[in-house]
Formats: structure tokens, sequence, C-alpha cells
């Protein structure tokens, strides 16, 4: 490989926004994301696996197969220790009924249901990301960031998405919706995760 040869990563998402995001933080010159969008792909992946792990190197081996590009998948989520790690790989459907979709409202209204009466030392919680790359040449690579926090009695905070106007990050004193971008891009799982595979990125191409 050229010294100073672009390597194209296909990003296992069709969320602009979030391959955005991850390029963002690796901040990596040489590396270049491309989405699933990018592709043309408008497939569905289907993630059947029992961990954030699985499902990570399910979507990124999927996307590796098709294109024959280094491919880099996430599978993140909420786990509350009072149940026993739920909504875990979940998160994002916690609250679905059949086939109707849950809305991130609905999976929060859920939860708080689910831990109405539960004590705040008993609310412990935690944010999970799992990255993982898969390679042409069959190398496998996860790395895997969280966060550590609370979930509150109510909502608290008008920005970001999901769960986070109910998980609240002790160390700021705020739930991650009452954070800026720059502040939970600072603390958030997926931070910690990109993290670690900027190290693993730097060693294989050499960036």
């Amino acid at each position: 490989m050229e010294k100073n040869e672009t390597i194209e990563i296909i990003a296992a998402t069709k969320n602009a926004h979030k391959v955005k995001e991850l390029g963002e933080m690796l901040k990596l010159d040489r590396i270049k994301l491309k989405s699933l969008s990018d592709t043309g792909f408008s497939g569905e992946i289907e993630e059947n696996g029992s961990t954030f792990e699985e499902n990570a190197l399910i979507k990124a081996q999927t996307v590796c197969n098709l294109y024959g590009n280094p491919s880099l998948a996430d599978d993140s989520g909420l786990c509350v220790d009072f149940l026993s790690g739920a909504p875990g790989i979940y998160s994002a459907r916690y609250a679905s009924v059949g086939s109707e979709n849950a809305t991130d409202r609905d999976n929060v209204k859920k939860l708080l249901y689910e831990l109405k009466g539960v004590p705040e030392e008993k609310r412990a919680a935690k944010f999970v990301c799992v990255l993982a790359l898969v390679l042409p040449d069959g190398r496998k690579i996860t790395v895997h960031g969280e966060c550590r926090g609370f979930i509150t009695f109510s909502e608290r905070g008008y920005d970001g998405f999901g769960y986070d106007p109910v998980f609240y990050y002790p160390p700021l004193e705020k739930t991650f919706a009452e954070m800026s971008e720059e502040e939970k891009n600072s603390v958030s799982h997926r931070k910690n995760a990109v993290d670690l595979m900027k190290k693993e990125l730097i060693d294989i191409f050499n960036v």
C-alpha cells in the first residue's frame, strides 16, 4: 500500500450522520468512511446475534463480503443493572409490539415504567458500544466502549436521542440530553470505543 494512499472503509449503516460522527471522532486523514447509502445498498442486514459483539460482526462481515472493502460496524445499547442488563441488544426496539416499531419516546416510557419505585442507588446503568472491523483478508477486530451512569426518574434535557434524556452521567452532573454535542462526544461509550478502534486502524494501515 502506498504511503499516502486513501483507505476506503464502508461503515455498515445508512445513517450519514453516524458516519460523519465516526469520521470526526477518528480524525484520520487517510481513512475515508462511506455509508451504505453511498454504495447504493438498499437492503436490510438481519441482526440475529445474542450479543453486541455478534451483531456488530454480522453487519461488518456482510458488508465486507458484498463489496470486498474493509467494513466497520457498531452495535450499541443501554444495559440497566436492576433489569439484568436489559434492554441490551434490544434497546432500539424495547417497546416494540408485533410489527410496530417503537419510537424513542416509547422505549423511554417503558424503561421508566419498569423502574417505577426502584430507588436511586439501584438505578445504575451503562451505555455500551462495540465496534467491529472486518478486513478482506479475514481478520476481525472488535473493541468495547462503555459509559456508566444512572437512570433518572423522569426525562431531563432536549438534545440527544434514544435514552439520552434519562441517562445521568455523574461526573458532569447532567443527562446525555442536557449535554452539548461536544460534551457528550468527549465521554460517550461510542467515543471510548472509537478511541480503541483508532489505535487498531493506525496499527493496521500505518496511518
